[in-house]
């Protein structure tokens, strides 16, 4: 699977002001008359669109859609808040969860409540969430999704008699364990370099960044629950029973690739990155639920995914919504999506597809690989996101670095987190609550 990169920063460097009124985007644009040859414009990262999109335009004559493929997360955003700035924005856009706050602050992202009353069945509510941020309005229609999960290597656990943990408690015992067994190894790394997944999470614990009343932002990044995750980690490097070097270095393939790292708390698009990272260990990793704060609980968080927006200032809002709706939630179209632009989809529908019925090539020895990712899918939390995430992961990264370097509680990152993300957001004139 396509793995979605929910840890790149939304680098937003325009001179575009960001609104203080929150979520203040409410224009629902133009109508259009489906009589009417309508030609529709579509920026988007997902391989092979051009195929999925072909599916569309020998169906619908009237409704024609021209994708035009871009470059992954903030590089789009850049652009499309350059091009809305300057009148001419595509129809529909591509947009991480994440992202969409900004969009919405900067009068880029149409509200289209009203087109799509009946599509939030098609969703997690976990996911849902994440294209209303919090306000009775709708931004996006969800395309991919990325629930997390535990991979672990099974052959190892099997060599040395462990237990796949099924509480945070008994990861902390397992990683101690595994340093008595096999003290060349590591359970797994915290990375300082992944904001995205250090924040699925928190959102696993019930954190909860941002919420918005009106016109005024809450901002609560070091709420409980994310110290306690921040505490828990912290504890766990600084006694040497995880290991501390970042994901994505030639080290840390190297540590999946000859088993010095036993496991991976990570999402559903993981089969990609082990196989180009670790291939020599296929058929030897499995999945399981996250482990659980409290036994008996039954939740998760998510990395990455991604929606389909449409533009306040398009011609033709109501024909974006229904090739929108046709991509996200009609199982030929969302059957392509998974089978040429290799996502994990939103849809529930298209999770339990026949495009889903065989696991990842990677993971053949586990056959249930999809319906377990569907079952975990389902619990995934939801989240508000707020206009200024790239300021919080910018800070996440820098404040987390310089704690495992002096060896400090990881709980002073949050407080740093926290700081950077309100001075930010009033010195862009929002309106901002804490506590």
């Amino acid at each position: 699977m396509k793995i979605h990169k929910a840890a790149k920063l939304l680098a937003v460097t325009l001179g575009v002001s960001l609104l203080a009124a929150g979520c203040s985007s409410g224009s629902t644009g133009s109508t259009t008359n489906t009589n009417e040859k309508v030609e529709l414009t579509f920026w988007t990262w997902v391989p092979n669109i051009d195929k999925v999109v072909s599916i569309w335009n020998a169906a619908h004559p009237n409704i024609h859609v021209t994708a035009s493929k871009q470059a992954q997360g903030d590089d789009e955003m850049t652009k499309v808040l350059t091009a809305a700035k300057a009148g001419n924005p595509p129809d529909l856009f591509q947009a991480e969860y994440q992202a969409l706050p900004t969009m919405v602050s900067n009068d880029v992202a149409a509200d289209i409540k009203k087109q799509t009353a009946s599509v939030k069945s098609h969703f997690a509510d976990g996911v849902w969430q994440q294209v209303t941020l919090g306000t009775d309005s709708v931004y996006g229609i969800p395309q991919d999704s990325g629930p997390m999960m535990l991979y672990y290597r099974a052959d190892l656990f099997t060599k040395y008699g462990l237990t796949v943990p099924k509480t945070w408690d008994e990861f902390a015992t397992l990683a101690a364990t595994v340093r008595q067994k096999a003290p060349q190894s590591y359970l797994t790394t915290f990375s300082s370099n992944d904001p995205g997944w250090f924040a699925g999470l928190a959102e696993q614990a019930g954190s909860q960044w941002w919420s918005v009343s009106g016109s005024t932002w809450k901002v609560n990044v070091n709420d409980a629950a994310t110290k306690k995750v921040a505490d828990y980690w912290g504890n766990l490097v600084n006694t040497g029973v995880v290991d501390k070097q970042p994901m994505y270095t030639p080290e840390w393939n190297k540590a999946l690739n000859d088993g010095t790292l036993l496991a991976w708390p990570s999402a559903v698009w993981g089969p990609g990155v082990l196989s180009g990272n670790a291939a020599d260990t296929k058929g030897k990793w499995m999945i399981a639920p996250m482990p659980q704060w409290n036994a008996g609980d039954n939740k998760t968080g998510s990395w990455g995914g991604s929606s389909t927006a449409i533009a306040a200032k398009s011609k033709h809002i109501d024909a974006a919504v229904q090739f929108a709706t046709w991509l996200n939630t009609d199982p030929q179209a969302t059957s392509a999506l998974v089978t040429q632009g290799g996502i994990y989809p939103a849809d529930r529908n298209a999770q339990s597809g026949p495009a889903l019925a065989s696991p990842p090539d990677f993971f053949s020895n586990q056959t249930d690989f999809y319906p377990m990712a569907k079952q975990i899918a389902d619990t995934a939390a939801g989240v508000t996101w707020g206009p200024n995430v790239n300021v919080t992961y910018a800070s996440y990264k820098d404040a987390f670095a310089k704690a495992i370097t002096s060896k400090s509680a990881f709980g002073s990152a949050i407080d740093a987190m926290q700081q950077a993300t309100v001075d930010d957001m009033k010195k862009n004139g929002f309106t901002v609550a804490t506590g």
